[in-house]
This record gives C-alpha cells, sequence and structure tokens, in this order.
C-alpha cells in the first residue's frame, strides 16, 4: 500500500531496565525456540496531526467504581450526515512527498449496527454465510441485527471471534492479514476505514483487559498473520489493577505472540488518554514509556498514539471521544491516519 502524504520515521529506544514483574508470573516463563531475528528496539513515531477546535458539551467525570460499568458508545451516534465533514489539517509531513491540506472523515449516511448486540449479530450472520465481517458494506445483513436486543456475553464474543479466526485462516490464501487486538477501543474501529490492502481480522472485546486477552489469543495459532496491532490496558486501570500486572500481563502477551508468530510483525500500541481523574494520564503515560521498553525487550514494534489524542493538559481530546473514553468518528479517523502511515512505513521497511 502506498499513500503519497504519509510518513513514519524509526527512532531508537533506549535499552533500560523495565519494571520487574510481580512475583506470581501467569505462566511459565516462554522459551524462545526457534527466534533467530536481531530484536526490533523501534518505536514508530508519526508527524502530529492538527485537529480543528470544536465546541462540546462539558463531559462528566465519573468516579472509579462508576468507570467499571462505563457502557462505550458508538462512534456513530451523534453524527450528522448533512453537516460539513470533520477536518483535520496535517503539518510536518515529509518535504519529499507532497501533502494534502487536509484529511477529512466523512460520516456515511448508511444505517449501521449502533450497539454491541447489532454487530455481534451482524458479524454472525456473515459468519453463517462465509462472508469476511471487515469487508461487509456496513448495513450488511440488517434483517439480521436490526431488532436485535439480546445482550451476547463474554463467552459469545470468544466464540464469535474464535470462528472467524478459523475461518480467516481457511480463506486467506495469499492475502496479507493484519490483526487487531484489544477491547472496546479495537472493536468498534470502523472496517471501512481500514488501510486497503490487506484483509483485517477485529479480534476486540468490549470490556475485555490483558488478562483475558492473554488467555484467548491463543485463537489467533491458525491464522498467519502480516501484523498484529495490540492495545490493552484501559479496563485494566479501570478496574483496579496494579500497573505492575498490567506490564507483566502485556509482556506476556507479546511473548505469546512472538513465539506463535514468529514471522509476524507484533505492533504494541500505546494506552490511549482519558479525561477523566480517577485514571491520572501522568499514570498512562509512565505506562507508556514502560511499554515502549517491553516492546525494544521482546522483538516487537511500539506504536505512539498517546500525543496524537492527548491536549495540552495531557487528556483526551474532546473532540475525539464520545464519553471521555471511548472514540467518536474524528477520533477513529486520527488512528486511521496512523494506521495507514505505520503500513506505509512497514511496505517501505520490510525485514522479513
Amino acid at each position: 500500500m502506498t499513500d503519497p502524504c504519509l510518513l513514519a520515521n524509526l527512532l531508537a529506544t533506549a535499552k533500560n531496565a523495565c519494571l520487574n514483574p510481580p512475583a506470581h508470573s501467569l505462566e511459565k516463563p516462554i522459551k524462545w525456540a526457534g527466534i533467530t531475528e536481531t530484536p526490533l528496539q523501534n518505536t514508530l513515531s508519526l508527524p502530529s496531526p492538527e485537529i480543528s477546535p470544536a465546541e462540546f458539551s462539558p463531559l462528566q467525570t465519573p468516579v472509579l467504581p462508576d468507570l467499571k460499568f462505563l457502557e462505550p458508545k458508538s462512534p456513530f451516534d451523534n453524527l450528522q450526515p448533512n453537516r460539513n465533514p470533520s477536518l483535520i489539517p496535517l503539518s510536518e509531513l515529509n518535504p519529499d512527498r507532497p501533502a494534502p491540506q487536509e484529511m477529512a472523515y466523512y460520516p456515511s449516511r448508511n444505517i449501521r449496527p449502533k450497539s454491541g448486540t447489532q454487530m455481534f449479530e451482524q458479524r454472525m450472520a456473515a459468519l453463517q454465510a462465509g462472508k469476511t465481517y471487515t469487508r461487509l458494506a456496513v448495513d450488511s445483513f440488517i434483517k439480521a441485527w436490526k431488532n436485535a436486543t439480546e445482550k451476547p456475553t463474554y463467552q459469545d464474543w470468544k466464540y464469535l471471534l474464535k470462528q472467524e479466526a478459523k475461518a480467516i485462516s481457511r480463506g486467506q490464501g495469499a492475502n496479507q492479514l493484519n490483526v487487531l487486538i484489544g477491547d472496546s477501543l479495537s472493536l468498534w474501529f470502523p472496517s471501512e476505514r481500514l488501510p486497503a490492502g490487506s484483509l483485517w481480522l477485529n479480534q476486540g472485546i468490549s470490556g475485555d483487559n490483558t488478562t483475558g486477552i492473554l488467555q484467548r489469543i491463543n485463537t489467533l495459532n491458525q491464522t498467519n498473520p502480516h501484523s498484529i496491532y495490540l492495545m490493552a490496558g484501559i479496563n485494566d486501570l479501570r478496574q483496579g489493577e496494579t500497573d505492575a500486572d498490567i506490564l507483566w500481563n502485556l509482556r506476556q502477551i507479546v511473548r505469546r505472540l512472538r513465539q506463535n508468530h514468529p514471522q509476524t510483525r507484533i505492533i504494541l500500541q500505546s494506552i490511549l488518554p482519558t479525561r477523566f481523574a480517577a485514571i491520572p494520564n501522568s499514570r498512562i503515560q509512565k505506562l507508556n514509556k514502560q511499554l515502549a521498553m517491553i516492546a525494544a525487550e521482546e522483538q516487537a514494534s511500539y506504536l505512539e498514539l498517546e500525543r496524537y489524542f492527548s491536549d495540552e493538559q495531557g487528556n483526551l481530546r474532546r473532540e475525539l471521544t464520545t464519553d471521555g473514553l471511548h472514540l467518536n468518528a474524528r477520533g477513529y479517523a486520527v488512528w486511521e491516519w496512523a494506521l495507514q502511515q505505520t503500513e506505509s512505513w512497514i511496505a517501505s521497511n520490510e525485514i522479513f
């Protein structure tokens, strides 16, 4: 995939010692049999987008117990298709390549799932019809999900994602496969906004934490991904987990992915900021510094997203969120922009 406006620089990260893991390891150390490549020890750093200001009503600030039960809102709930698109001017792009004046998110006028229940039923219908969910029109199988009300359980989601992974492993062929794995932030990534040129498998589950992801990543064992994008940790913070446990779990996830997919580029993405005082962004910033070192030590890449979503106070930019935690359409446009640049960088710096 190519895009004349994209730029990604590869910056070396320091080899500082990472936070020691807690004594209660979740599993025995993984043996790295057969892995001979040199550790990447790199951070994928992107130029910063400038986001036009907008007026939004103040967001409520729940306390930590309330955050545990905060339901994700659809990023499309408040879209008004007849208004101007959300414009995101870009700056500091590669001077050797022509750059556009802006990137725009055009709200879709199509009917699409607005709840996790509707999305689950749409994906189940697609699976039963032998279709790849991430390549569907957003209003596909509307009769199967429009009036859906029965909320799927966590186990239901695990089953669906496992079956989708099996289906993609059988039908991938010579196509390049990329995977998103994480929580509701990944789950709600608009499939039509994923970078073109690859098949995509979305393995996000709303409310999932690093322990849950660690326990279910074997679902990917039969797949052959080119890249795996991992983002997790915000739900652990909501649930009161310690930094040490979060970092240890994420290290184990990266190790397991590296062991099971030695030829795959594992991309650990930073935890995004919030607008909630109960989850200090100073804490998230410290965690992200540790994640960059974990990625370097575990032969993965680190995609630093935090600064593109932060305002001057370090909070999640108000114009990018539905509720102070989850992203709206503009927020996903920024993430899409980062993925496009990353995919472009990978295509031009392939090492495998």
